[in-house]
């Protein structure tokens, strides 16, 4: 398994897309009680370890392996629905394509729901990761830069207000 993913990540399939997706659960928006204190010669930015939770989300999302383009959605739940919601997205956005994904064993991602609509959509076809072996899927580097450049550092008083922040953080990774 691990060779077939590796595989298709240094030689997809011709006319191909390959996709790297998974979901980044229960991302929690906080409110510092107090402001991150700024840089100063000598000493890193630093921020005080209090907060208020304001709620959670999660997201799905799916790194093209040839553009390292994003294609993200936040959702209040992780359901086989909601995964098979972002599914259908992905399966528009590249109608006439084949789509190769990669994505853990998740029970998500294998529900009688999912399995149905996989049938009737050949030209998708799920590659999955061995159990342990996550670091292979190449979008769970990028929810660990979103994470330590973006997420981390910032205030969110509502969780409506770290989802905009998620898809303007996207929208700016794809425009680099």
């Amino acid at each position: 398994k691990i060779h077939d993913v590796v595989g298709l990540y240094l030689n997809p399939p011709t006319n191909a897309v390959v996709l790297s997706l998974d979901e980044k659960t229960q991302i929690q928006a906080l409110s510092r009680t107090q402001p991150l204190l700024p840089l100063r010669p000598g000493l890193p930015a630093r921020q005080t370890h209090d907060y208020r939770r304001n709620g959670l989300t999660s997201l799905y999302a799916a790194l093209d392996v040839a553009s390292g383009r994003v294609t993200g959605n936040c959702a209040t739940q992780h359901t086989g629905a909601d995964f098979l919601r972002f599914m259908k997205g992905l399966a528009r956005r590249y109608r006439g394509r084949r789509l190769h994904v990669v994505l853990d064993n998740s029970s998500t991602h294998s529900t009688p729901a999912v399995q149905a609509w996989l049938a009737a959509h050949p030209a998708i076809q799920f590659h999955f990761t061995p159990k342990g072996a996550s670091w292979l899927n190449m979008v769970e580097a990028w929810f660990g830069i979103l994470t330590r450049k973006s997420v981390r550092r910032a205030s969110f008083e509502t969780v409506h207000a770290l989802v905009r922040h998620i898809d303007a953080y996207i929208a700016e990774w794809n425009s680099h």
